[in-house]
């Protein structure tokens, strides 16, 4: 037997809705901030995309620093579940490492992930930096620490482990600058190969 919807909303999905709404006015911010620069993009910009008034959208966010800082802080909280994620996974050090460099391939393309490669510290406010600044610490951290477990274990041979993880990011950076999401190969098809090439860098070479 079905029952009636209740007449009016409940708590949680009032809540669900806001968080979609909200999410909905982030997605439109970061590919009009990503497209055109955070610059060139005004909230009128992103409002007139959705439909709604530029009010709705300091309802949801606030002004266009905490817009931008919202867009990045997604991106790179991604890349520290991607981490944490990695961390669990069984395997050498090394194993570990690839898992995570996929997914950092992989957030970087996406429309977050690009955001944080092409946002420059002089688009955010003091405070906003000094946050951006500190999420981007915890990243470096975590794949550095990724790095020293491999070295330690073999699986990564001997290096610099403050350079290697500048290089591996700086690859993996640079495709959000270049990778077109219609084009022939997937943003996981892109990561994989690149991180397959990578690592041939980074572990030990077998004897024959």
């Amino acid at each position: 037997m079905n029952h009636p919807q209740p007449p009016f909303r409940t708590s949680q999905q009032k809540q669900e809705d806001r968080a979609a709404k909200r999410h909905a006015v982030l997605r439109a911010a970061v590919q009009m901030f990503n497209e055109r620069g955070f610059h060139a993009t005004s909230l009128d910009d992103v409002a007139a995309a959705l439909g709604i008034s530029k009010p709705t959208i300091y309802h949801y966010l606030g002004n266009k620093d905490q817009v931008l800082l919202e867009c990045v802080t997604i991106g790179l909280q991604q890349l520290l579940e991607a981490a944490a994620a990695a961390r669990e996974q069984p395997g050498s050090g090394a194993d570990r490492l690839r898992s995570f460099l996929r997914r950092y391939g992989e957030v970087t393309m996406d429309d977050f992930g690009r955001c944080i490669v092409r946002t420059s510290e002089e688009a955010l406010s003091p405070e906003s930096v000094r946050r951006f600044r500190a999420l981007k610490r915890e990243i470096d951290d975590a794949m550095r620490s990724l790095i020293e477990e491999g070295i330690a274990d073999g699986s990564v041979s001997p290096c610099d482990p403050k350079l290697l993880a500048f290089t591996l990011a700086g690859a993996l950076n640079w495709p959000a600058r270049w990778h077109d999401p219609s084009g022939p190969q997937s943003a996981q098809e892109i990561a994989s190969c690149l991180v397959s090439i990578l690592s041939s860098g980074f572990t030990p070479r077998k004897d024959a």
